[in-house]
Parts: C-alpha cells; sequence; structure tokens
C-alpha cells in the first residue's frame, strides 16, 4: 500500500462541526431575507444537486436557492449571502483535531495522499486556504468532475492522479454515501472512522455504508498504527506487481 485517499467530512473535517452547518445557512438566510427554514429546506433538497455542481459556484448556488424559494436578491444581499455561506462553511470544515499531525505524519512515512469529498462549491472555492491542502498531493471533488460517490470513475480519479494503481490505495472514510463499499468496489482497502466520541455525527451521514470493512478507528491516530509505512512494489509475471500488504489490523 503506497497511498491514502481521505474522505473530508466527518474524517477530515471536525465531527462536532456538522451540527453548526443549519446555524451556518440561517446567517446565509437572514442576509437573502428568507425564512430560515425555508432556506434549510431548500438547501437540504439540492444537496445532490450541489455536490455535482448543478448550479454553479457558490454565487449563482445562492442565486438558485433563494429563486427557488420565491426570493429574487439585490446584487448587494447576494453579495452579503456569499459572504455569509463561505463564512459558515469555514465553520463547518474545520480541521478534526490531531487530523493534520497525523497526515503530516503518513506523509512524512512516505505515503501519498489525496483527498476525495463529496462537497459543494465552498469546499473547493475554499481549499487552497485549508489546512489539510499542502499535505493533500491530489484532490477529486464531486463538485468538479459532476459525480458523486460511490461512483467508481472517482476512485479511479483519484488513484490515477497520486500516481498508483487503486490496489495500493487505502480508503479512509466516516461511511457517507456507501463510500467504503465503492472503496472496496473499486479495488481500494477501505477504513471506517466510527467517530465514537461523536455519536451524534451518525446523523450527518447521508446515505450511510451497510459495507463494514476489515478494519475500523475511532479516531485518525489509529491509522498510524494500522497504515505502517508504504510497501515497495514487488515484480511478479502474473499480475505486475504485488505488495507486501505490512501491518494489519486485527481481522
Amino acid at each position: 500500500m503506497r497511498a491514502i485517499v481521505f474522505d473530508y467530512f466527518g474524517t477530515l473535517s471536525d465531527p462536532a462541526g456538522e451540527a453548526e452547518r443549519r446555524r451556518s445557512f440561517a446567517g446565509t438566510a437572514q442576509a437573502l431575507g428568507i425564512d430560515a427554514d425555508t432556506f434549510w429546506a431548500a438547501m437540504s433538497g439540492s444537496f445532490r444537486e450541489r455536490i455535482t455542481g448543478v448550479h454553479g459556484d457558490t454565487r449563482s448556488t445562492m442565486l438558485a436557492m433563494a429563486r427557488r424559494c420565491g426570493v429574487e436578491p439585490a446584487p448587494d444581499q447576494l453579495d452579503a449571502a456569499v459572504t455569509a455561506q463561505l463564512a459558515g462553511a469555514r465553520g463547518v470544515q474545520r480541521a478534526r483535531p490531531g487530523a493534520l499531525a497525523t497526515l503530516t505524519a503518513l506523509r512524512d512515512r512516505g505515503f501519498r495522499l489525496a483527498l476525495m469529498s463529496d462537497c459543494s462549491s465552498e469546499l473547493v472555492e475554499l481549499w487552497p486556504h485549508n489546512a489539510f491542502a499542502p499535505v493533500i498531493q491530489a484532490s477529486v471533488f464531486s463538485w468538479s468532475e459532476r459525480r458523486h460517490k460511490p461512483h467508481p470513475e472517482l476512485y479511479a480519479t483519484a488513484a490515477a492522479r497520486l500516481g498508483v494503481p487503486p490496489e495500493e490505495c487505502w480508503y479512509v472514510g466516516d461511511g457517507g454515501n456507501r463510500e467504503l463499499g465503492g472503496a472496496h468496489g473499486a479495488g481500494m482497502r477501505p477504513v471506517l472512522v466510527t467517530n465514537r466520541a461523536h455519536p451524534e455525527a451518525a446523523g450527518h451521514r447521508t446515505d450511510p455504508d451497510d459495507h463494514l470493512p476489515d478494519h475500523t478507528v475511532d479516531d485518525l491516530p489509529e491509522l498510524l498504527g494500522i497504515c505502517g509505512s508504504p510497501d515497495a512494489l514487488l515484480s511478479r509475471p502474473d499480475h505486475g506487481y504485488c505488495a507486501d500488504l505490512g501491518p494489519r489490523s486485527a481481522q
């Protein structure tokens, strides 16, 4: 195993931050002059559209959501809404405690690291300023790719951008959008992040996974024991390559 692909929300982000999403949307709704519950319903109902880029960037999306709520915002209202939406997104996206140190340690061991996130425009637009950006070598955003997990092409794209076959990748996620079964089907080795210290986080998962992988961790630092160090590829006539799989968790 030479690479690790990470989910973002509930995996790299602080699981407690997800509970703030509704409050952050309320700030955007206020800027647009829309009832908070009405705006929440529009945003929740458009989740699949927003994570596949149907409405474009954050400004275009806020305009589309306002119109869906029956409001035609003035330009200054739309400006304020975008500012509020991105400010709220920063809070929801905040780094999980200890996650950056874990990724830095894995990178320093020689692992290639990728991000693969089902996300709307906000994460894409804020990514250059994200704390994880300097340690992530490849990123795959559903918003940019116009498809969401568990679409096989997302996993193939992540592996290709890392320059390794899927079979040489760990996939680490909290199980939203059936991502772990998708990773397994793509040839990656999935690891479930249980978020045991954050039992409320399970309620925020969309389309939770029914695939239970062999490897589970309660928090990211445990990956240092599971993943070990990158394996050297070994030639093998029948398959072209193979790997010493290294340390594993109990099966």
